[in-house]
């Protein structure tokens, strides 16, 4: 494996699509061509668009990391659909809708200090009850500037799986890909106090490159 594959957090290959996406992509497109064949040109038809949603959903393109120190970058694309600010910290919601790119990053460098799967349900993620009640993966890291912050990823109506990249005492770089949730979710961030707030509800961000986010001691 190569130092980018490394940083990526799974190996990569010509095409910027996510490892999990080839189960579903490659018997789709098989289907397509069956279909040809045959001359079913409707359920071609249909496959086709299916086979054209699913590359736009696996899709998963590299990220220009923004430059700094104590920055927190947003782990997830998607709409900022909760902000909450107080003494203890910060909390920032992302919900991702299917169209979004669904694989989630770091948002800053450290170790993978645990990580809580909780089973649940599946409702809607744009929903604040989705943050307690749907299966979700909670991540928690001792950043390399000594902070202590967490994300956590959540299914949502549609998604029913999420897949985890790395594991607890994992070294990870900010950016580095950690996981995806499959067709629509969200992710809440946690984020200690002494940070400012960068982003504000209704803000469209991107993973790896949007700053959440600033450490207001750096």
């Amino acid at each position: 494996m190569s130092v980018k594959e490394a940083i990526s957090g799974h190996p990569r290959g010509a095409i910027p699509l996510a490892p999990e996406g080839w189960p579903f992509l490659i018997p789709t497109l098989l289907l397509v061509i069956a279909a040809i064949v045959l001359c079913w040109w409707i359920a071609a038809g249909i496959l086709g668009l299916l086979l054209v949603f699913m590359l736009n959903f696996f899709r998963d393109p590299e990220r220009q990391l923004p430059e700094g120190e104590g920055l927190f970058v947003c782990p997830a694309d998607g709409k900022v659909v909760r902000v909450n600010e107080s003494e203890s910290g910060l909390r920032v919601d992302i919900f991702m809708n299917v169209f979004d790119v669904h694989v989630n990053r770091a948002p800053m460098s450290g170790e993978i200090t645990n990580i809580q799967y909780t089973p649940g349900q599946f409702v809607n993620a744009s929903f604040d009850s989705a943050s307690e009640n749907n299966e979700r993966n909670r991540f928690e890291m001792q950043t390399d500037d000594g902070s202590k912050i967490a994300f956590t990823q959540i299914a949502g109506l549609v998604a029913r799986r999420i897949v985890s990249y790395t594991t607890v005492g994992t070294h990870v770089k900010i950016g580095q890909r950690v996981g995806m949730i499959r067709f629509g979710s969200r992710v809440d961030c946690e984020i200690p106090a002494g940070y400012e707030l960068c982003v504000a509800l209704g803000d469209r961000v991107v993973s790896g490159e949007t700053i959440i986010a600033r450490k207001v001691d750096v």
